[in-house]
């Protein structure tokens, strides 16, 4: 056992899995595959990681993703009739749970979580059409996994409700860390297999109707998801407001990586001068300078408005150009005018390209090469 809530449910460690053992009546609302949705009569639910090792693909027991959670609870030692789980490739050990209490009300976010894989963007493109074919669950890499207990009664709306507050407070983590998509350019909204659980004690004297961002409840919920989201992500790969202050780290979602430089190290300086363990060794000593890693975060901001069709494109231009000059003087380099881009020479792919080919120059020692100016920048930021 590695922890007891407010309500005296046991939280047990074993078998890959965490198991929360119901000590009284509970209202269970989860998108498990197993007895998911709403339901009164369960009395344990658990988090399972089905991850065999590094390296190696999540595998099914059975057929179909249902029938291999009702294994997997039977293995548990639990009743598959009265239980729900959720799965994942997140290491147990790297379990957050946070609690946040009000004058009696309690609050407790049970958390693994990961998106350096399968984090995306509500809206993305899809990866299977179920009408068609079957998700590759074994596939699963990232899942961020939430088991929520609060220690009153509410209203099946309430509970719902708090569906939504709670999946709010995940996307609110995962942008305060500029998390990616690896779907498209934007920033991560979750995973594509996250899963939910929800638990409202069911023998309170006190049935509450609201848990949305207005009332207190739905404040603490915010607060104890965002909190155990951060601090998963951060146990399980690392992702944490310290290691998201790189370029590299983001830009990577508009296409701007260590291979990318490289190759175009290699087509600007020709003959190589710098072996690419060297190019690298600079590039990274380079996109940490914090000046650098603001005015990249800037430019991306940017590109981020463009896309949402915020600004528009003489805007973006202009802008972007007054940045880019601040940036060439922090590193002594200067762009050329025209570059060549891979794929469609829009906007978003230009500007990328610019601050790509100033990167290389620095991170390359090929300040010496003849300077050229960025056409429409003019003064400081």
């Amino acid at each position: 056992m590695i922890f007891k809530t407010d309500l005296g449910d046991e939280i047990h460690r074993y078998q890959k899995s965490l198991v929360v053992l119901f000590k009284g009546k509970r209202k269970v609302l989860s998108t498990s595959p197993i007895n998911g949705g709403y339901n009164e009569d369960l009395k344990a639910v658990f988090n399972n990681d089905c991850n065999p090792g590094a390296g190696i693909a999540c595998e099914l027991k059975a057929p179909t993703y249902e029938e291999h959670m009702e294994l997997i609870a039977e293995e548990l030692g639990l009743n598959s009739n009265s239980a729900a789980g959720i799965g994942t490739a997140a290491s147990m050990d790297n379990v957050s749970i946070q609690v946040e209490n009000h004058e009696g009300l309690s609050v407790t976010a049970v958390v693994t979580g990961g998106v350096e894989v399968n984090g995306g963007r509500v809206g993305d493109p899809a990866s299977y059409d179920e009408r068609k074919e079957l998700a590759e669950v074994k596939k699963a890499r990232g899942t961020i996994n939430i088991i929520l207990e609060i220690n009153v009664d509410l209203t099946p709306a309430a509970l719902t409700r708090a569906l939504v507050t709670c999946t709010e407070a995940k996307t609110a983590a995962l942008q305060e860390l500029m998390a990616p998509s690896r779907y498209s350019t934007g920033l991560a909204t979750g995973s594509g297999t996250d899963g939910t659980i929800l638990i409202c004690n069911g023998d309170s004297p006190y049935l509450l109707t609201n848990t949305g961002k207005h009332s207190k409840l739905g404040e603490l919920i915010g607060r104890s998801v965002k909190s155990a989201v951060k601090e998963a992500l951060h146990k399980q790969s690392g992702l944490n407001p310290k290691d998201q202050r790189s370029v590299l780290k983001r830009f990577d979602r508009y296409g701007l990586t260590e291979e990318s430089l490289w190759r175009r190290y290699c087509h600007l300086a020709g003959s190589q001068p710098l072996q690419k363990p060297d190019f690298i060794h600079n590039l990274h000593v380079l996109e940490r300078e914090a000046k650098l890693v603001a005015y990249a975060s800037l430019y991306i901001h940017l590109l981020d408005q463009y896309d949402w069709q915020l600004l528009n494109q003489w805007e973006i231009e202009e802008t972007a150009a007054v940045i880019l000059e601040n940036v060439q003087k922090l590193l002594n380099v200067k762009a050329p005018e025209e570059i060549t881009i891979s794929g469609d020479d829009h906007l978003i792919g230009r500007l990328t390209g610019y601050f790509e080919e100033v990167m290389v120059r620095a991170a390359g020692k090929l300040e010496e090469k003849p300077p050229h100016n960025i056409p429409g920048g003019d003064g400081d930021v």
